[in-house]
C-alpha cells in the first residue's frame, strides 16, 4: 500500500514548515472486491480520495521554494508544471495549473515524494521543539532565581559567569525598556549549550 498526505505550509523568516497528513493509497487490486469484472460499490468514491490525495501533494509541492524543488527527482514535465504554477499571479490560472499538476502526479509514484516531504515535515518539528526548548530555559532563567544552578547542572559546559552576566543584563535592559540586546545574546548562548549538548548526545555513524 502507497502512502500519500495532505500537506500544509507554513512560512517564517523565509522558510517553509511542512505539516504533512498522511494518508492512505490503495492500488487498484488491493481488495478481492476490485478483481476485474468484480464489481465494487466503493471503487469510484476510493478512487476520488486518492486523486484528492495526489492533488494535494501538487498543491504541497508549489509551496516550496525553488531550492526544495530542487532536492526531489521530479519528471521535467511536473518540475516544469510546478515552476510555471509558482509564477502565476491570478487565481483561475493558478486553480487550473494545480488541476494540471494533478494529472501529472497520477502518472508518477509519489512515495519517493511524500518520503522527501515528510522528512523536511519531521526535521521542521524538530527544530521547532527546540526552539521551544530554548526559550523555555531563557525565561525560566530570567524569572526563577533557582533555575541557574538547575541549568548548569544540566549543561556542565556552561560559562556561568557569562550566563549570570547576560540575566543580569537582560533584566536591566527590560526594566529600562532598551532594545531587548542581551535578551538576544541570552537566547544565543543558551541555544548554542543545547545544541553542543545534542550533537555529543547523538550516536556516531
Amino acid at each position: 500500500m502507497a502512502i500519500a498526505g495532505r500537506g500544509r505550509f507554513s512560512r517564517a523568516k523565509g522558510r517553509y514548515h511542512i505539516s504533512f497528513i498522511l494518508q492512505p493509497l490503495h492500488s487498484p487490486l488491493s481488495t478481492v472486491n476490485e478483481l476485474p469484472g468484480t464489481p465494487d460499490p466503493h471503487s469510484k468514491s476510493r478512487r476520488k480520495r486518492e486523486m484528492d490525495a495526489l492533488q494535494e501533494i501538487g498543491t504541497v509541492l508549489v509551496e516550496l521554494n525553488k531550492q526544495q524543488i530542487a532536492e526531489i527527482d521530479l519528471p521535467e514535465s511536473l518540475r516544469e508544471a510546478v515552476l510555471a504554477a509558482q509564477d502565476m499571479k491570478t487565481h483561475e490560472a493558478r486553480r487550473r495549473q494545480l488541476q494540471y499538476i494533478g494529472k501529472l502526479m497520477r502518472q508518477v509514484d509519489p512515495e519517493p515524494i511524500r518520503v522527501k516531504l515528510e522528512g523536511w515535515r519531521s526535521t521542521s518539528a524538530e527544530k521547532a521543539a527546540q526552539l521551544h526548548h530554548v526559550e523555555r530555559w531563557r525565561e525560566r532563567l530570567l524569572a526563577e532565581q533557582e533555575a541557574l544552578a538547575l541549568f548548569v547542572s544540566e549543561y556542565p559546559g556552561t560559562d556561568v559567569q557569562q550566563l549570570r552576566t547576560l540575566i543580569r543584563n537582560t533584566t536591566q535592559e527590560r526594566e529600562r525598556g532598551k532594545p531587548p540586546r542581551h535578551y538576544r545574546a541570552l537566547f544565543r548562548m543558551i541555544r548554542a549549550l543545547v545544541e553542543s549538548r545534542r550533537r555529543e548526545a547523538a550516536p556516531s555513524v
